[in-house]
């Protein structure tokens, strides 16, 4: 049986991290769960440490000292998860955003559809997403947009952070070569996974904002993303993948 495992970036999630875990296990498929936190000063580490007693050998946790990004998170899960020999390794936030019911569909799509990473997408089949403002939405699916212009990536929603992919798809990457901390991030690894020519899909899900808990989205992560697709557009592809 394939070994599953999801990784959930923290960052003072205490509102959310209890319930995303105990939703996880209470599924009818198997998955594990890796947490990797910040340094959250608002003990979401200390309730994972907690629940680890009850759920010893499915859920782990990395700590880690200050915000270092969202990318650096996921590529130290994701070597974690390498290293403890995962077959399919998945991406998703804490606080509900992402239906955690969709990790059986993302991983049965990546099972029959022999693909290397499957993407949860909010904007493949219109615009799923639910209660955030106009603004946002706009701002999220002309952001892919761009995207999509400036690279020529054949995926709609290029910010996803919803995703399920092969352990033999990532221990063939160099992370050290990926250059993006924030949401930036989720754009490189789709660049650079198609540009590679790995299969990579999407599946339509319903996207709802966060109902506890604070967003951690800033203008800054924004203009990271925007101002990176240009320099990733020259960057050399074949680089990223390991020698």
């Amino acid at each position: 049986m394939d070994r599953r495992i999801v990784i959930i970036p923290t960052y003072n999630e205490k509102e959310n991290i209890e319930k995303i875990i105990r939703y996880v296990f209470q599924l009818p498929d198997e998955f594990h769960i890796l947490v990797i936190d910040d340094g959250s000063p608002d003990g979401t580490a200390q309730i994972v440490k907690y629940l680890m007693e009850e759920f010893n050998g499915k859920l782990y946790l990395e700590e880690r000292k200050g915000k270092l990004g969202l990318g650096t998170a996921y590529i130290h899960g994701f070597k974690w998860c390498i290293a403890h020999n995962y077959d399919f390794i998945f991406e998703m936030d804490a606080d509900f955003s992402h239906n955690p019911n969709d990790l059986i569909k993302l991983y049965q799509t990546a099972v029959e559809q022999k693909a290397d990473a499957v993407i949860g997408s909010r904007y493949c089949n219109g615009v799923n997403v639910v209660n955030w403002p106009m603004s946002r939405i706009l701002m999220s699916y002309f952001g892919s947009a761009y995207v999509r212009m400036v690279l020529r990536l054949p995926i709609q929603d290029t910010t996803a952070g919803f995703i399920c992919y092969r352990r033999t798809l990532l221990e063939q990457l160099n992370f050290d070569r990926i250059r993006h901390t924030g949401y930036g991030f989720q754009i490189e690894m789709k660049y650079i996974i198609w540009k590679l020519g790995f299969k990579i899909m999407e599946m339509p899900i319903i996207f709802v904002d966060r109902k506890e808990g604070t967003s951690k989205m800033s203008s800054g992560i924004f203009k990271e993303a925007i101002w990176g697709v240009i320099r990733l557009r020259f960057r050399s592809i074949r680089k990223y993948l390991k020698a």
